[in-house]
């Protein structure tokens, strides 16, 4: 533990964005997951749905730097491409 005040503060503020971080990054997983469910099933209109959301929950957590830019415009390919084999 640190000795130094300022220190002290820095672990509380540290604790509580990766609380944040982890609570983005869990919803973002989800949504993800009820992406790939609706794909898995092949309805067309959940799918879309859910991609909306996926890609939503995406761009939110690049605003709030829980991912690289790129990292999200790959995660975004990667689920148009799944949502165009399905309705293909």
């Amino acid at each position: 533990m640190p000795n130094i005040k300022s220190a002290m503060k820095r672990v509380k503020i540290i604790k509580t964005k990766t609380l944040r971080n982890q609570m983005v990054k869990t919803s973002l997983k989800t949504s993800i997951k009820k992406f790939e469910s609706s794909v898995d099933e092949g309805n067309i209109e959940k799918a879309t749905t859910a991609f909306r959301m996926a890609v939503k929950k995406i761009d939110q957590s690049v605003a709030k730097g829980v991912l690289h830019k790129n990292t999200a415009a790959r995660k975004k390919a990667q689920l148009n491409k799944k949502l165009k084999s399905i309705s293909a």
